[in-house]
């Protein structure tokens, strides 16, 4: 476990990477994302204050995701222990249960209501991240949440 300090733009891990860590943010945001054959970003997940954030893969496998830094940010970083985060079970049961909405919302809901999601998961950070971030998480383009926030405003 160790405190690090990281500057806005940093990247913390790369798709491929071994033995990635567990990050918890103190303050600051990151984002965890994936990015497509052609080169196209699709966030997973934001991380801001007291959140925690890591790529699933066990430890010595190539990890999915990249995380980096949206903002300023101090963190602390842990080493994957499966022992550990068992003891920090309210993390990782937060965890599991926005990962989890989060599949079932990109299945069934409108664009609206994943918009709408947003707004419950993250309330802090709406302001905090671009539109082309909160559209990517959100599985829509740019165009499409600019439309749904002007029908909101109606």
């Amino acid at each position: 476990m160790k405190k690090i300090n990281v500057k806005k733009g940093e990247i913390l891990q790369r798709s491929g990477d071994l033995n990635s860590s567990v990050y918890h943010v103190i303050s600051g945001l990151l984002r965890s994302f994936t990015i497509d054959e052609k080169g196209k970003e699709h966030i997973f997940m934001f991380a801001p204050e007291n959140w925690t954030i890591a790529d699933s893969q066990p430890k010595d496998t190539p990890c999915d995701l990249y995380i980096d830094a949206l903002e300023d940010s101090t963190i602390i970083a842990f080493n994957k222990d499966i022992k550990r985060e068992s003891q920090n079970v309210g993390a990782f049961i937060n965890r599991l249960a926005v990962l989890q909405n989060r599949v079932i919302m990109l299945m069934s809901f409108s664009a609206l209501k994943r918009y709408e999601h947003f707004e419950e998961t993250y309330p802090d950070i709406i302001q905090r991240v671009t539109q082309k971030m909160i559209a990517s998480y959100l599985g829509i383009t740019p165009e499409a949440l600019s439309k749904i926030k002007k029908e909101r405003i109606k």
